[in-house]
């Protein structure tokens, strides 16, 4: 092979077809799936749940379960066929030169061995090589992953560690015998925007350093376009759309494609300023699958009956990019030109009406007792110890607004939130709602004040009761609260089924019966029952399909629009926050390190951890330049906090300040007002933060 040839293909991938076996018949899950993967290369797969991602990637390993089955097609690894291969022949190529990370780092990680010898045995199971020879080689390996204090980690269980700290382990682990090929499974879903960051720019690293092809499965568009070479776009077992991934954000040739990417917010876009087109209904189950019809022609608004009676197949609209749809063409024309990311601050108006404040927290304080282990603690000796969740929080957030709050986890988020809904005990502060004090907890309000305040959690399996319809679950809160007569009440179950297009045909079916967004559907519905003022979302579509996430947003702005309800809005994507929100809160260890109005927290000047943020957020758009800035390290425990800045710790801009930020180890930083309802908790002069270039520009 010369220099100017393309690397070898690790894997190839070959109409592929796999089948689960039922009582009656075999129900094809994935059908004539293709691709390839190079070395150096990253594929990645992109789809809605159900569309057969994680199928494909089990079934290149036949790891598919008992019932599960290739029934075609060809699975190449190095030249040789996989498909009929013995599983003792498997097991030699697993974790050894194949290697496959998962979306729960916990599902690879036995909780009862240390991490040393889990990471160890991967090594003596394929290599003929000492046990110590082994243990050192895994220090090295973490060392690669940038796992702090690599030595001590050998010796802690899996629980003593962050989610991110546990990712970086499975990922040492599929990296010790230097594979091949590495599948990744939704392997960053769970973490941080910062933690996350830092683990795609390692798998980048490792890529290019052990020269291995890697097969990269996501939902998140954002995360695809920075890690991808190549694109698989999957819909209902099948691939619809492939080719360079530019090309196919820029120019998508099907449908599909084309609606996944007007389901995302971009980053520089407000509700005010654009709109999320929701893909309308859903996957089809494998068995309401067309074998002789376009399998999204029901969700299509190209569609003709040409696509009812005839099985379109993957048809080349241009050099190295296919699409199976017989109207790729006029798919390519009717899309819209992509705007480039913009991040401009907007200029309030010099004379503003004066909103009416609904809630008021001032001083606001969430401690948590922390018994002493002590031989003084046991005899009640000790001094006690408090966990700072939230530590003096002051806002006002006014009537028909949404406040979106950002920050890593264990920032204190929920907790501030779970403090004003009366689910944790408020310690200390000011807290007002309506004019009515709330330091008190739920059990303790007023009827009243309880009715006008309501919350959508993010997982609704833990507050959807399995017995029950999802009928009667929203008619509860209706009946407690007598929002409307007794014989009133169905019907306004109904309107509120409708409310979020639902129905009335979803009255007496079990949460067990509704996917993840119809059930988180009936979480806000049950919330609005009430009909309150106030509407806490705490992360509420971070596990839903991009689709189903653009449906639930639409859904609460068109809620706030007719009916004037504020919103509380968490989450970890920025993207979301920045197009849902009126005013952002960057929370950092209990404290509210930058507030203001959504579009002049998303520009210049920033506070050095918004800007951290900002620079690790997944932008769906593979062109678009960001600055990397990456902090070390984890959050500090709220149990004894850093003083002065809390920030200073992991601070990327301290060296911008004499003596290399000593000040911020000793003082609190002042609150400096940076515009109208805009102010930023550092000591870095303003003027020298607004020197900073701003973290995105378009291409």
């Amino acid at each position: 092979m010369t220099t100017n040839d393309p690397p070898e293909k690790v894997l190839e991938v070959e109409n592929l077809n796999i089948s689960y076996k039922t009582r009656k018949h075999l129900l094809p899950a994935v059908r004539q799936v293709s691709f390839s993967i190079r070395r150096r290369e990253t594929i990645g797969i992109v789809g809605e749940s159900g569309c057969g991602k994680s199928t494909v990637a089990f079934g290149i390993v036949n790891f598919l379960g008992t019932n599960g089955r290739i029934t075609g097609g060809s699975v190449k690894f190095e030249g040789s066929e996989l498909v009929g291969r013995s599983q003792r022949e498997l097991n030699r190529l697993r974790g050894d030169r194949i290697a496959m990370v998962y979306q729960d780092p916990m599902a690879a990680l036995n909780p009862t061995v240390r991490i040393g010898e889990q990471l160890a045995e991967v090594l003596t199971a394929h290599r003929d090589i000492t046990w110590e020879a082994a243990r050192n080689r895994c220090v090295e390996m973490l060392d690669r992953v940038h796992m702090p204090d690599a030595r001590r980690v050998m010796d802690r269980y899996a629980h003593q560690l962050s989610g991110g700290q546990q990712q970086r382990v499975v990922i040492a682990m599929a990296m010790l015998n230097e594979p091949a090929l590495l599948i990744m499974d939704e392997p960053t879903t769970a973490l941080d925007v910062t933690v996350e960051a830092t683990v795609l720019d390692l798998v980048e690293d490792l890529k290019n350093e052990f020269s291995t092809g890697i097969l990269f499965i996501s939902h998140n568009l954002g995360v695809v376009a920075r890690v991808s070479d190549q694109l698989c776009v999957m819909y209902a077992g099948e691939v619809v759309e492939k080719g360079e991934v530019g090309e196919i954000f820029h120019n998508p040739a099907h449908p599909y494609t084309m609606g996944l990417l007007s389901c995302v917010p971009k980053l520089g876009t407000d509700k005010a300023g654009s709109q999320l087109h929701p893909i309308p209904g859903r996957v089809p189950a494998i068995i309401d699958r067309p074998r002789d019809a376009c399998v999204f022609e029901p969700r299509c608004d190209f569609a003709t009956e040409q696509c009812v009676s005839a099985r379109p197949g993957l048809m080349e609209v241009l050099p190295d990019h296919v699409s199976r749809c017989f109207y790729a063409e006029k798919v390519l024309k009717s899309r819209a030109e992509t705007r480039p990311v913009k991040i401009k601050a907007i200029k309030k108006k010099d004379q503003e009406v004066p909103d009416e404040p609904l809630l008021t927290l001032e001083g606001l304080k969430v401690y948590y007792e922390q018994e002493s282990r002590s031989i003084a603690g046991l005899f009640g000796m000790a001094e006690p110890q408090f966990v700072r969740a939230v530590d003096d929080i002051s806002l006002t957030l006014s009537k028909g607004k949404t406040l979106g709050i950002v920050g890593e986890s264990g920032c204190g988020k929920s907790t501030l939130v779970k403090g004003v809904i009366g689910l944790e005990q408020i310690t200390g502060g000011d807290a007002e709602f309506l004019s009515i004090d709330i330091r008190e907890p739920v059990s303790s309000r007023e009827q009243q004040t309880i009715q006008e305040m309501q919350m959508v959690f993010q997982n609704p399996d833990a507050t959807l009761n399995p017995s029950y319809p999802v009928g009667k679950q929203i008619a509860r809160p209706i009946r407690r609260f007598k929002t409307v007569p007794k014989d009133q009440v169905y019907d306004e179950v109904v309107r509120l089924l409708r409310a979020v297009r639902l129905g009335k045909s979803y009255y007496n079916r079990y949460p067990r019966q509704l996917s993840g967004g119809e059930k988180q559907r009936v979480g806000i519905a049950r919330a609005l029952a009430s009909r309150p003022d106030l509407v806490i979302c705490d992360e509420p579509v971070s596990a839903l399909d991009v689709s189903v996430q653009a449906a639930v947003l639409n859904l609460l702005l068109d809620i706030q629009k007719r009916f004037g309800t504020t919103l509380i809005f968490i989450a970890h994507d920025l993207s979301v926050v920045r197009f849902f929100s009126d005013e952002v809160a960057v929370m950092y260890l209990g404290q509210i390190m930058e507030l203001g109005p959504a579009e002049t927290i998303y520009a210049p000047p920033y506070h050095p951890y918004t800007e951290a943020l900002l620079s690790a957020v997944p932008i769906p758009d593979p062109d678009a330049e960001q600055k990397h800035i990456r902090l070390t390290g984890n959050v500090p425990s709220a149990l004894d906090p850093p003083g002065g800045c809390r920030f200073h710790t992991r601070c990327p801009r301290r060296s911008m300040l004499p003596d290399r930020g000593a000040v911020c180890e000793k003082e609190t930083p002042p609150w400096r007002p940076v515009g109208p309802g805009h102010h930023i908790l550092c000591h870095i002069p303003l003027e020298d933060l607004r020197q900073i270039e701003s973290v995105i520009r378009a291409a």
